[in-house]
């Protein structure tokens, strides 16, 4: 269903998750266009699989707005809006790959028959080239052709939102071209919002639009041809690298001006004891316990936000 209200399909705001004391996703900033190919791009553990979970509402600890299909990420209104592929398949390997779309097509509308069913089901299993497959049991599938039945499952109903963490991973080069294929035609015909992500640079290419990330933050939300003139490089991947060693260089040049700056450390006179000139008192003061002098060091609240 093509949105004309001129909002995002997904908008972020100073997002942030924060696990085990690490912040995995650092104030994020950006937005989703409807109808478009979105490539999530970067290294492994940059913090995409996190940041498709925050979007699917399944990340817990999310602080920050994010709005999805003009709803707050999670809600109830969203469930059947947004389709999610995981990295791992979540499917039943002792039933066929029919049967689980049938499943879970029951799940996401229990109003339908079973002959609407039946039409879902074989629509999306044409959609990702599965109808020789389709009785099989999805226990004894390939690694491809599992994430292709995840896929499927994530196509029921015609969601308007689709997020997909790693979809290609495994598949052969014929059937990645035929699933992009599907990506854009989704997005050009239906109106669906996709966001894909990759570790796999060249898949960059075939994208409308890119975030790359590094280590929890966006570091260039463009398209692919404005990244390549801005950074004159001939290929997304070179962009990606020269983005990522300026911004390392800048981080080199942060921390050299802050040991600039910082204010030196007070010496002791050399040989100074007790009661000589320049040794510190042994009173109260000295050890921080008169009234008033707190020795512990203060430690300023987390100023993470608190969890939606």
């Amino acid at each position: 269903m093509m949105n004309n209200s001129g909002e995002p399909a997904v908008r972020a705001r100073g997002l942030r998750v924060v696990r085990g004391g690490r912040t995995v996703l650092d104030s994020l900033d950006f937005d989703l266009h409807h109808g478009q190919v979105t490539g999530l791009l970067g290294p492994s553990g940059c913090g995409k699989s996190t940041l498709m979970r925050a979007i699917a509402g399944t990340q817990a600890r999310v602080s920050g707005t994010l709005d999805v299909l003009g709803s707050p990420a999670g809600t109830a209104p969203l469930r059947s809006r947004v389709g999610y592929v995981t990295q791992a398949p979540s499917i039943y390997d002792d039933l066929s790959a029919r049967q689980n779309l049938d499943y879970y097509a029951s799940v996401l509308d229990p109003s339908l028959s079973r002959a609407e069913r039946a039409d879902q089901v074989a629509r999306a299993l044409a959609e990702v080239d599965l109808e020789d497959h389709a009785e099989q049991l999805t226990g004894n599938l390939s690694g491809g052709q599992r994430s292709r039945v995840s896929l499927a499952i994530a196509l029921l109903g015609s969601p308007e939102l689709l997020v997909l963490d790693e979809p290609t991973v495994g598949l052969d080069p014929v059937l990645r071209r035929d699933l992009w294929n599907l990506f854009h035609r989704l997005a050009d015909e239906r109106g669906t919002t996709l966001l894909v992500s990759s570790h796999v640079m060249d898949e960059a290419e075939r994208c409308r639009r890119l975030l790359l990330m590094r280590a929890g933050r966006v570091l260039a939300d463009d398209t692919p041809e404005e990244l390549r003139r801005r950074t004159g490089s001939a290929t997304v991947e070179d962009a990606f690298l020269r983005l990522v060693d300026a911004e390392k260089e800048a981080e080199k040049e942060a921390e050299k001006e802050a040991e600039r700056n910082a204010p030196e450390r007070p010496r002791n006179e050399k040989g100074a004891g007790e009661g000589s000139p320049g040794a510190p008192a042994a009173g109260p003061a000295a050890r921080g316990d008169e009234p008033g002098n707190d020795p512990a060091p203060h430690r300023t609240p987390d100023a993470g936000g608190t969890a939606q």
